[in-house]
């Protein structure tokens, strides 16, 4: 398995779409996979903010994780935001997960970010046990979420 950038791997952008919107589509009311596809498409580059990267095995797409500078509308004083990680289901439990949240932070600190922000409906356990500290539980587009931090490049 290795991580690359995205917009390396283009090709994936149809599979990482429907991943994506099966995911978390509801948050997004009205979206399309086509939608999703557009955004991830719009975010594929490989330096500055934002920023995709994929987990492949054998040139296969196995999930995606991102950077981006707003990720909750409620709160537009933090920035830049880890974003839309996700495994393809058969693939959990292999550490892909963490090596992608692990591949966003390091590109982040190359970036001189200070901290990174997340939110998570229900995966705080597994942010914490990557150091990432909660900031807030409340409701976000009709779901309890955990907002999270870490702090990268302390007095950046």
């Amino acid at each position: 398995m290795h991580i690359d950038y995205l917009a390396h791997h283009l090709e994936h952008l149809p599979t990482l779409a429907a991943w994506h919107h099966a995911q978390w589509g509801y948050l997004h009311p009205g979206d399309t996979v086509e939608d999703r596809e557009r955004r991830l498409g719009r975010q594929a580059q490989t330096d500055g903010v934002p920023l995709v990267v994929v987990a492949l095995e054998d040139e296969q797409p196995l999930g995606s994780a991102s950077i981006v500078a707003h990720d909750m509308d409620t709160h537009p004083e933090w920035t830049p935001w880890l974003a839309s990680v996700f495994v393809a289901p058969t693939y959990r439990g292999r550490g892909i997960g963490t090596a992608l949240v692990e591949r966003i932070e390091d590109e982040a600190r190359r970036m001189d970010v200070e901290s990174l922000y997340l939110y998570t409906p229900d995966r705080p356990t597994f942010y914490q046990r990557l150091g990432w500290h909660p900031l807030s539980r409340e409701a976000y587009r009709g779901d309890a979420v955990t907002v999270m931090r870490k702090v990268l490049n302390p007095g950046v």
